[in-house]
């Protein structure tokens, strides 16, 4: 029986090579190993979304946003697309143009034609024409700071279908909670929560995640979180899958405004907007 952690029949061993997950004799050692599982730990939560995609329409658009080296657009590409006979399309959104251009060289190399790479900030691309009107997937993985946030702004105007995040190095809202930080002490016990920086920082992060689960809720989509792989790994693994299921909007939207009056956040409600009157 097949490792469930052996390179799968079909994958492009230049691709694997080129992600360091093959030396460049194609062998593999144990950082291999561990590299290859995390690959199939991400895809495991991303190919069900594709699959309940093509239930409704054979052609898959996903956007991928901070795509950096797109390391997920190509696994994903070769795991999935690659074996497409349709019009499916990987968008790999990078603001490092040479980034960009290595990913274009690399996919002309390997004969992926399905995916294209994007000059552009996550803010811009929302109004670029060089996008679809809506896509069917949006993915964002170590997104840094407010990255994240708009790639979320991004997903909703696209109408997406599914939104995969793993958000990391969220300062915004840390930095919010250390200025209001002295007027909050004075108001309530809770505040002790975040008085020491080291709290502030750690306490930050956590928040930022939670406003954004509830923002994508008051927009209708079902939400779950998990991490991607083991703690050992990392400590930004959180994993945010949202599910659009045109659920009612209400309750999380005035769960997000308690939040943010209860932490005396309430300067960010434009950045988790809802789009919900509460």
């Amino acid at each position: 029986m097949q490792d469930k952690h052996e390179i799968r029949p079909g994958q492009s061993i230049e691709l694997l090579k080129e992600l360091h997950i093959l030396t460049r004799d194609g062998k593999m050692n144990q950082d291999s190993r561990r590299k290859l599982k995390q690959v199939y730990h991400l895809y495991q939560f991303i190919e069900p979304l594709l699959q309940e995609v093509r239930k409704d329409h054979p052609d898959v658009s996903l956007v991928d946003h901070g795509a950096g080296k797109s390391y997920l657009g190509f696994i994903l590409y070769d795991l999935f697309f690659k074996d497409l006979k349709d019009q499916s399309h990987i968008y790999g959104i990078e603001t490092r143009d040479e980034l960009v251009h290595k990913s274009q060289e690399l996919a002309h190399r390997l004969g992926f034609g399905g995916m294209s790479f994007l000059n552009l900030s996550v803010a811009e691309s929302t109004e670029s024409e060089q996008l679809p009107a809506t896509v069917d997937v949006v993915t964002a993985l170590h997104a840094c700071n407010t990255a994240t946030d708009d790639a979320i702004h991004f997903a909703l105007k696209k109408q997406a279908r599914f939104i995969v995040l793993v958000p990391c190095c969220q300062a915004e809202v840390a930095s919010v909670l250390r200025k209001n930080k002295g007027r909050s002490l004075a108001q309530s016990a809770l505040t002790e929560i975040w008085r020491h920086p080291i709290h502030t920082r750690e306490f930050g992060s956590q928040i930022t995640n939670v406003l954004r689960c509830l923002q994508l809720e008051a927009h209708g989509y079902q939400v779950t979180v998990t991490e991607l792989v083991g703690w050992e790994h990392s400590m930004k693994n959180e994993l945010i899958v949202a599910s659009y299921k045109n659920l009612p909007r209400r309750r999380p939207a005035e769960r997000l405004n308690e939040v943010l009056a209860t932490l005396g956040l309430e300067e960010m409600r434009e950045r988790f907007f809802t789009g919900t009157a509460v």
